[in-house]
Formats: structure tokens, sequence, C-alpha cells
């Protein structure tokens, strides 16, 4: 099976063409009943072309069955589908598709047939080699690939067949894909010179000595940082690529005000749990309680209540409490009442209803159960169970059991956390007095099973009552008043300004006298996401502010956002347009470059001209030292300088001290002590072949961005979703 096993693993990596949803459907048919025209975009663009909805559709729920059969492959919850990584695949399928027609690379018949079967000079692929070897010989053997490919293609059963149209897809895309990326790496080259220049500067070490007067020990005070400066400082500096927009984006700035419970929410709470831990210490019935009062409908007396601290190695599949009460638990007794108590963000009362020992040892024999032999099997196990006891196990285990694992070792499965074991198999062996032997029925088929050891320390066994506080409604109605009241007051003071970037201010004026802290949200164009909010209808609703067609900076939502537990208010603060470079897109960039630059020039001039000694005295600042190759421009308590490092490669000898050097973290006076000259090599071939190994190891990735870029590849699904962007 290893033929379909690759496909499943992989498919949405090659073979997704397309995908989509089903509201791509719905949205198709509505356009053509309301005669709202052809979109502009549908779900995206490449090359200016409009993406397939269909193609798109029909990728996605290729992905779709994968994951299917993934689920019942290794008999688990079926995974959603990775959108993102459909999208990506399919993307990159349509790019490949282009450069694989204009290069005229194609896989024929009898190329694909060597490329499968490894002849002709082609390797075999490992998860072939894996999945078809003779069992005499250890190796591959072509035969049974070929019998299982015939079997595949002539099978009446349709899904085997498209199983097999797959696979086909699958390798032909894979060579395709080898042949596009080596034409590729031929391209790939290293001169001497760069391997030489590389040996250089990886052995080369110089070790110097520095003093570092840092931007942070000026407070930014001291300096005009007036609009006037600032965009007098832009104008001298805005070629720099740095300032440059390279996404088209929109910039929002947004508050959220959380509905929390008041303190009479709290007072009324405590009195509430007071009065469940009354209850449950009296209740004659612990299911009927905790069903009827627990937000947790959750009651069981078997293995399954067990409760163990939240670090345990199997927390994940049970209840939990906080790990302080781990010794308040191992002390405990049946019938105690602990709580209430908060856990994971919510409160705890629990009645210790038992105990389940943390290790448990069994031994079993398993029978498996084809199709239509349930009957016969279990009349097998119950012979087995009438004669079998602690003396001939072992006897029974080797003559019956198909669990090759446990058969090796006399059927015992060693130490294990019940909850490991499939449920029926868990309780059993959590439950059942040891040295007793009985039968379960588990997915595997029928175990005999007989428990042989307990220890390790006891876990609690709960009835669980939890609660969360919440806010009432008459609290959720108040805080809610008092976003409006806010909003209202931000609507009259922004509708008063004309300048848009002056809103944009006020509203984190104002915000920040209320007590909130506005956060910015960037979100591109071409592929919009948006990441710290709950639920889609608040990103509808913050994607509708700033990409509405009438959106503009400064614009405000109309009513408060919500958002689970919690109110949304914001502002659109910026548009930004790819290539452009506007001042009010980097106002914050622009003022943190001028203070620098204005603390570089008044700690160079204090620098000049004096000694690492004078530097050092009478300053918090001490005589650092560090050993630094170009390769790595990194400095000892500095941080990454490639400025600085390049200046000391540049000619500088032993001894000599620089002038003051502007760096990234401050300003730098620096001396070369000592250079250890790189030794004397015959050639630079190693080198050469770590540079053309690391060339041709990023051509892949390079190459996929390359194409993106080229195709100007817009993602328009999210907007389209929302009717936004049609």
């Amino acid at each position: 099976m290893a033929l379909i096993g690759k496909i499943r693993e992989k498919s949405w990596l090659i073979l997704i063409i397309v995908g989509g949803a089903l509201l791509a459907f719905i949205m198709g048919d509505w356009q053509k009943i309301s005669g709202g025209g052809e979109p502009k975009f549908g779900f995206g663009t490449v090359y200016g072309e409009k993406v397939s909805i269909e193609d798109y559709n029909a990728a996605y729920a290729i992905a779709d069955l994968n994951a299917d059969r993934a689920a019942q492959q290794q008999q688990q919850p079926k995974q959603p589908v990775d959108q993102a990584a459909v999208w990506n695949s399919f993307i990159q399928d349509l790019l490949l598709n282009k450069e694989y027609e204009a290069l005229g690379i194609n896989v024929g018949p009898a190329e694909f047939d060597a490329y499968l079967y490894g002849t002709d000079g082609f390797e075999v692929m490992p998860d072939l080699a894996q999945g078809f070897t003779d069992s005499t010989t250890g190796l591959f053997n072509a035969k049974l690939l070929q019998a299982r490919i015939e079997e595949m293609k002539s099978s009446e059963d349709a899904e085997i067949k498209k199983q097999w149209e797959e696979s086909e897809k699958y390798y032909v895309e894979k060579r395709k894909r080898e042949k596009y990326f080596a034409i590729l790496e031929q391209g790939a080259y290293v001169t001497n010179l760069e391997a030489k220049e590389d040996y250089l500067a990886q052995k080369e070490v110089k070790s110097v000595s520095y003093v570092l007067k840092r931007y942070s020990e000026i407070k930014n005070e001291e300096f005009n940082t007036s609009d006037v400066k600032l965009k007098a400082y832009f104008e001298a500096n805005k070629d720099k690529k740095k300032y440059e927009n390279r996404f088209s984006t929109r910039e929002v700035r947004y508050i959220d005000i959380a509905i929390e419970p008041s303190k009479a929410d709290s007072m009324k709470f405590n009195k509430l749990t007071s009065s469940l831990k009354t209850g449950l210490t009296a209740a004659k019935n612990d299911s009927i309680f905790v069903m009827k009062n627990s937000d947790l409908k959750f009651y069981t007396s078997s293995a399954y209540s067990t409760a163990v601290p939240e670090n345990h190695a199997n927390a994940k599949q049970h209840l939990t409490y906080p790990t302080y009460m781990d010794t308040v638990f191992k002390k405990a007794n049946i019938g105690d009442i602990y709580g209430p108590y908060d856990h994971q963000g919510v409160t705890n009362i629990v009645k210790v209803i038992g105990f389940t020992r943390d290790t448990i040892n069994a031994r079993h024999i398993l029978l498996p159960v084809a199709e239509g032999k349930e009957a016969e099997v279990e009349a097998r196990a119950d012979s087995i169970l009438k004669v079998i006891n602690n003396g001939n196990f072992v006897e029974f285990v080797k003559k019956y059991s198909t669990d090759e694992g446990s058969k090796a070792k006399d059927g015992e499965l060693g130490d294990f956390f019940f909850s490991q074991m499939v449920q029926p198999f868990a309780i059993y062996c959590a439950d059942k007095p040891i040295g007793e032997i009985g039968k379960v029925r588990s997915q595997f088929g029928f175990h005999i099973i007989e428990v042989l050891d307990r220890k390790g320390p006891n876990h609690p066994r709960l009835a669980v009552v939890q609660k969360t506080l919440k806010a009432s409604v008459e609290t959720t109605d108040m805080i809610e008043k008092g976003v409006y009241d806010l909003l209202y007051k931000l609507d009259a003071k922004l509708s008063a300004k004309t300048d848009v970037y002056a809103k944009v201010d006020l509203f984190d004026t104002i915000v920040s006298k209320a007590g909130y802290f506005a956060r910015p949200v960037n979100i591109q164009d071409n592929a919009p996401k948006l990441y710290g909010f709950t639920s889609k209808l608040a990103e509808d609703k913050i994607l509708a502010l700033a990409f509405n067609e009438e959106a503009k900076v400064g614009d405000i939502v109309n009513s408060p956002i919500k958002d689970d537990n919690r109110y949304v208010l914001a502002v659109v603060s910026a548009i930004k347009v790819k290539g452009e470079v506007k001042f009010e897109d980097v106002k914050l960039i622009v003022k943190n470059d001028y203070l620098n630059d204005m603390k570089a020039k008044r700690l160079t001039s204090q620098m000049a001209g004096k000694s690492l000694s004078q530097l050092a005295k009478g300053s918090n600042n001490q005589i650092a030292t560090a050993e630094v190759t170009f390769a790595t421009p990194q400095l000892t308590g500095a941080g990454f300088e490639p400025e600085i490092i390049g200046s000391l490669f540049s000619g500088l000898k032993d001894g000599q001290l620089t002038k003051p050097i502007q760096g990234k973290q401050g300003v730098y006076v620096l001396r070369v002590d000592k250079t250890l000259k790189a030794p004397a090599a015959s050639n630079y071939d190693v080198e050469k072949g770590q540079l053309l190994g690391a060339a041709k190891g990023k051509i892949s990735g390079e190459a996929s961005k390359a194409l993106i870029e080229k195709a100007d590849v817009i993602d328009n699904r999210r907007f389209f979703e929302t009717g936004i962007r049609r």
C-alpha cells in the first residue's frame, strides 16, 4: 500500500491543482440568478487571469477525500483540511505548469515507466522500494509493483481506479518538477574567487576592544521631534528602500473592551458555588446532581472519571486539576469534597468517588474478527476462557494471539496508563482484580486479558460540578452602553477634524484617556489575513471597514464589533500603496531614525579623539572585548552590527583605533588588538562545494517566490466570501 500511502501523505503538496469551498458554488449560482455581473477577481488572479473556482473546488475535494482516507487508515478522527496549504500548492502548480509549457517539459510513457520501476538510469523511489519487496531477497520486486498497478487499473471498484489515477498524476507531476528544478540548478555556479572570499571571511579572526555608547543613554525628549523636523528629515532620506511600501496594505488600529463580571456578579457567583458545594455533599445521586447543575454535562463512575494533575503525561486525555492540588488528592478519601477552586478559566467543585492507579501491567491474547465472523471468534474466545489460567496463559498466547508486539513478550504489554489502551480494554485493566482472566471486545477484535500488576500513586475519580463566572445581563448592558458612549464621542470628535491623520492621532488620544491601548493590524490587499480575532463575523467587519470601496484613513466603525467576550472599536489608520513612499505611512520609523541620527551626532562629537580608557572613565561604559569574523557580523555584548564589522575588515591595522562609528545600537570606538590570519589553503574546494550546495538548496524556495511575484498573485478568497471585492 506504499503507492497509495505516499499519495495520501503528499497529495496536498503536488496533486492539488485547485481547491475551494461550498460558498463558491452558492455565490456562483447567486450571480447567475441575480444578474450581478461577472466578478472581476473571483477567488484570485494569476498573471491578471481569474482563478477557476470550479477547479479550486475540485482540488479542495481531493484534499478533503485524502483527509477522509487518512483518518480511516489511521483509525483517528479526521483532520480539517489546511486551506492555506491547498491554496499555496494550487498557485505553485498553476505557475509551474506555465513554466513546463514554456520549456516543453513533459513526461512520456517510456520515461514514466522507467521512473516508476527504476530502470534506464533511474533509481527506485524509496517509498516504492519499501512497499514492494521480495519476501525472499528483501529487495525491490518490479513485478509486484506492476501486478498492483494492473490490479488497480482493471479493478471494478471505482474508488480503487481513482486511486491509481491520483497516483499516476502524482508521480508525473513529481517528475516534471524534478526536471524543472534540475534545469534551474544548472544555472547555479560558484567562482574560485567567491570560494576564497568565503574561506577568508570565516577563517580570519580579529580580536577587538571597544566602547559602545548606546542611543538609550540619551532621552528622546532632548530633541525636537515636531512634524516639521520629521518631514524635513524624511524628505532628505525618502529614497532609502526601507521607507518604500513593499506591499499594498491597509492598517487598522483597534481597542478591545472586555465584557467582564462586576463585583456584584462575583458575589452572586460565590453564593452559588457555596450552595452547590453543600448540595454535592448531601447528594444521594451524584450523577443526577452533576448533570443538573454542572456546565460540563459529564459523569461516569468508570476509570474515565479519573482526574490527573495538569502536568501529567496523559493530561490531554483526561480531567485535570491544578498541580498544587496534587498533594491534597493524594491524601483524599472517597466521599471527600473539594473546592471551589479555579482551573483553566472555570470554577470546580468535586467529590472523590474512587481511585485509579497510575501504572498498570497486563497481558492479553488478541483474536481479530473478520467480517461476518463475530459469533465464531467469540465462541473461540469463550472456549479458551474455560480452560485458560495463570499457569497456561503463555501457552495460549503463543498459539492464538495475533498481536505480534506483545506475543514476543508472552502477551505482556509492559507498564501503561490505563487510557493509553482502547476504551473497553482500558476499563477492564483499571478495575478488574489482579489475576482475574476475562474477555472484552474492541475494534481490534476479542481480547482475553489478565491484569498482572498495578502500582504508582492513586489518581482520584471525580464527580465534577463546573461553573463559569460570567458577566450578568445587567453588567453586559452597562458595558455595552459605555462602549456606545465612547463610540459616539469618537465619532463627534473625529468628524470635526479635516486632516485624516489628525483623526487617527485623536483616536489614539481619546481611547488612551479612557484607559485603552490602540493596537495596529496590517492587512495585505493581495492576501488578506487577520490575527487576534475570535469570530469570523468580527474579522469580516474589520475587513469591510478597511476595504470597502469608499474606505479612507480616519474612518471608524459605525457600531461596536462583538467578538466573543469583548467589544472592538476600530479606525482605518493607513492605506499604503505598493511602491509609494509617504511620510504618514512611516512616521514612527522616521522618528526613530531621526532620533538615532541626532543622538549619533552628539555622541560622535563627545567621543571624537578619545582613547578607549578615556571613554570608559567616569561612565557606565566599559571596555568590551570580542573576537569577530567577516562572515558573522556580530559583536559580543552588542548584537548584529554589519557596518561595524565591515569597518574592522576595511584595512584597519592592529593597534589602530577607529573614529566614532554609528551603528544600530549606538556609537562605537574600536581598536583591533590582534589579527589572526587565515591559514594558507592549497584550494577552496570545500567552501566551493558548501556555497554551491547552499545555492542549490535555495533554488526551489527562491524560484517559487520569484514566480509568485512575477505573476502578481492575488488571493481574493477572503474578500470574495465576504462580498467585499468580487
